[in-house]
Formats: C-alpha cells, structure tokens, sequence
C-alpha cells in the first residue's frame, strides 16, 4: 500500500453497520464515489462494525452519503457521522487517525490473491459459517481467503475467485447456511481498490513475504575443537663461526681462477 499522510485538518467520516459484509460494501461504495482514504474499521461486539475514512469535508461528506445510502438499501444501516475537523485530542484516543493507519500500511507481503473479485457470506453461528465454506469450495473454482468475527455469533466466510464463479460459490454457500444455521448477510464486490484490499483479514497462508538473506552460521564450538591448534617450535640458536683472513683469501683465489679457466 502507498505512503498516505492525513492531514489534521481533515474532516472524520463514519458509517456503522449490523454485519461484516455490509461494512465492506459500504467501504467500497465510499471510496468508489469520492476521493477518501480508508482509516480502517472498528468492531465493538454485538455484530456492530464501522468504516472510518477521512478526507476533505466535500469528499467524506459524499463518501458517507454514498455508503449509508448503500448499507441501508440492504436494511444493514445503524448509524452515520461526519466531524469536519476532529480534535488533536480525539485523534490521540480514538481509533481513527494514524494508529489504524499504521495497520492498514505495515508490509504484511504480497496477497496472492489480490486483483480478484470478493465474495462474503455471513452467518450466526460457526457451524453454518464451516458449512457453507466447503459448499462453496466444492461449488465453484474460488479460494477462501479468511474469515472474520465481529460479535454476537456473526462469522464470515471470505473467498476470491473471478466474478462468475464467485457469484456461483456465493449461491450454493447460502443454500448450505440457512439448512445447518442462520445466515445473515451476504456480498459480493467485482472488484477491490487498494485501500480496502489493505484493511481487509487474510490468512498467511496467502501472503507471500520477501525472503530476507540469512547470514552464514558461526562455527560451533565442536567445529572449532577439531581444527588442531599450531604450535610455535623455538629454532637453534646459530653458532659464530670464525673466518680467518687466510680463509677469505683462498676464496678469492678460487674465484679469479674460475674466471680466467672457465670450461
């Protein structure tokens, strides 16, 4: 995800739904129709989740109409806000400057399952959630990415695949959910942009993060035993010899003479 600074001065935008899909949805419809960043999202229990974006004020007060207007065509709504300039007080407690920023930008590796398109299938209880996870595995050619918990025995099921198949996932997975449990909320998205491919749960099983150089290991202490150690050897101490000056002119003979007869 590219480098984002938030200005302080930029407005506070919040849309509060019942369910997961919902709230992705909604984050979506929000940075589709206006010029945004998405903060992240906040789960307080009870099935209740929110998408936090900021911005200027003309784009997040667009950016929450669209959305709200959204999640409540799908009778998912619970509640809007929009603060123009939020306090420098309010930022450093609440969840919705640079501590869920920070999050949403750490290098958590490349998803291999980005630039595909979303399928969520909510339900109440774990077990119909498990069920209607392997229909749609058995279903249609699509993968499942994570799933997500957000209170009150709502769970979410989250696959990729391409549009067709995940629309036809999506069908059997319901089929499945509503016969072993409850099923809650469903959505399907064509496609994701940057920012909420950031936010949104993965499994590691689906990243692949860079593989850092390992240095050679030191020898170990059982290596370093076998290696024998050298040991100095004092040498002889030279003896003086002394070189008579009868001695040195026999030499000098020798040598005139090898000159003069050489062979």
């Amino acid at each position: 995800m590219r480098e984002r600074h938030i200005s302080p001065d930029s407005a506070l935008g919040l849309v509060s739904t019942y369910s997961f899909p919902a709230l992705v949805g909604t984050a979506d419809t929000m940075l589709k129709s206006a010029g945004v960043t998405l903060v992240g999202y906040e789960k307080i229990g009870g099935g209740y989740c929110t998408a936090i974006v900021r911005g200027n004020i003309a784009d997040v007060r667009l950016a929450v109409e669209e959305g709200a207007k959204m999640a409540e065509e799908i009778g998912q709504l619970h509640s809007k806000l929009v603060i123009p300039r939020p306090m420098p007080n309010l930022e450093a407690v609440l969840p919705i400057g640079s501590r869920l920023l920070e999050i949403a930008q750490q290098k958590r590796g490349f998803s291999r399952l980005s630039n595909s398109s979303i399928g969520l299938l909510e339900t109440r209880g774990f077990p119909a959630m498990v069920g209607a996870a392997d229909a749609m595995l058995k279903a249609a050619d699509v993968q499942l990415a994570a799933y997500e918990t957000i209170g009150a025995g709502l769970c979410t099921a989250i696959i990729r695949g391409t549009i067709a198949n995940v629309a036809v996932a999506i069908e059997a997975g319901m089929e499945v959910a509503e016969k072993i449990g409850e099923l809650h909320a469903v959505m399907v998205i064509p496609r994701l942009l940057e920012d909420l491919e950031a936010v949104l749960p993965i499994a590691n099983y689906w990243l692949e993060k860079e593989e850092k150089e390992q240095p050679l290991p030191p020898l170990s202490t059982q290596q370093r035993r076998r290696q024998p150690r050298r040991k100095l050897v004092a040498l002889p101490e030279l003896e003086r010899v002394p070189f008579a000056s009868s001695t040195r002119q026999t030499i000098k003979q020798k040598a005139t003479l090898e000159t003069d007869n050489p062979e």
